[in-house]
């Protein structure tokens, strides 16, 4: 059951890498040694992670679940012409691929159910890779640091609108770093990767309970977008490298706007075509080529 609107307004945040300055570390000292690992790549480790942080931090599958993620990753691995001269074969895709078209939840328990049924040891090896991500983070990022600004904003946004945290990251993480740093009297729910699809968290949130124009998504992905065009929702973008002057704008322009109902379409149109330009879909490597 969904929390009981306190104000006629509500804002939606995302947590890594928007919030929290937690996705590069997560992603540079977790997630990418753990692919290396889990299927024995330390011959193209360079190339491992170039495409990696190409898809996790500066490409338009910024912010993705971290399963879709992985089967991009592998997917780009397999086209760069200096893999394929190393010899070292790409990871098998096929039960992955099955996987994330099925369309979600894309859970540990989800992943789980689905190597159980198929008795698959790719998609064993997948879930054994997302556990070893998972301890590793608790073990080598135990606290990450806020954005310069995100606090203030935050208390300002909270004391006006219901703020609710839309992520991917599993629920029980956000609400620890939620708590470590001091944020979670803000909250008034979190809405993880159990509860479906960014949009599908954001109409669930919104439809019947707030009007039109009353609802804002804040986040630093191009899902984040997809999901709050989607969602009916207007889109205040935090972009990657600038993250405190996003905060900034947000909290001495954007959000004043919102609340007065000045907000406009063609105001949002610039925010995001600035933040578009930073996110492109076609890696370094294969446009330099």
């Amino acid at each position: 059951m969904l929390f009981n609107p306190r104000h006629q307004w509500i804002v939606a945040v995302d947590s890594d890498g928007c919030v929290f300055d937690s996705m590069g570390p997560k992603q540079i000292r977790c997630f990418h040694p753990e692919i290396i690992r889990h299927w024995g790549l330390e011959r193209i480790e360079r190339e491992v992670r170039e495409t990696a942080e190409f898809v996790n931090l500066r490409s338009v599958w910024r912010g993705s679940n971290r399963f879709p993620a992985l089967l991009r990753t592998f997917e780009l691995l397999a086209r760069r012409s200096d893999v394929r001269r190393s010899g070292v074969p790409p990871p098998d895709t096929r039960a992955l691929r099955r996987f994330v078209e099925s369309g979600g939840p894309y859970t540990p328990d989800a992943l789980r159910a689905a190597a159980e049924r198929e008795d698959d040891p790719e998609l064993w090896r997948v879930f054994e890779w997302s556990r070893a991500v998972n301890e590793r983070v608790a073990r080598e990022l135990p606290s990450v640091p806020l954005f310069a600004g995100v606090r203030e904003t935050l208390e300002e946004i909270a004391r006006a609108a219901d703020l609710v945290v839309v992520t991917q990251t599993p629920e029980e993480a956000v609400e620890r770093e939620w708590r470590e740093n001091g944020l979670w009297p803000l909250v008034r729910e979190i809405l993880g990767p159990a509860r479906g699809a960014k949009k599908e968290m954001l109409i669930m949130a919104t439809q019947d309970r707030y009007a039109a124009g009353r609802a804002l998504m804040i986040g630093d992905a191009v899902g984040d977008l997809q999901a709050a065009r989607e969602a009916g929702v207007a889109f205040f973008p935090i972009l990657p490298g600038d993250e405190p002057a996003s905060w900034e704008r947000l909290r001495r322009e954007a959000f004043d706007l919102f609340l007065r109902g000045a907000w406009t379409s063609e105001y949002e149109e610039r925010l995001v075509a600035a933040f578009l330009n930073r996110l492109p879909e076609t890696p370094p490597w294969e446009s330099s080529t």
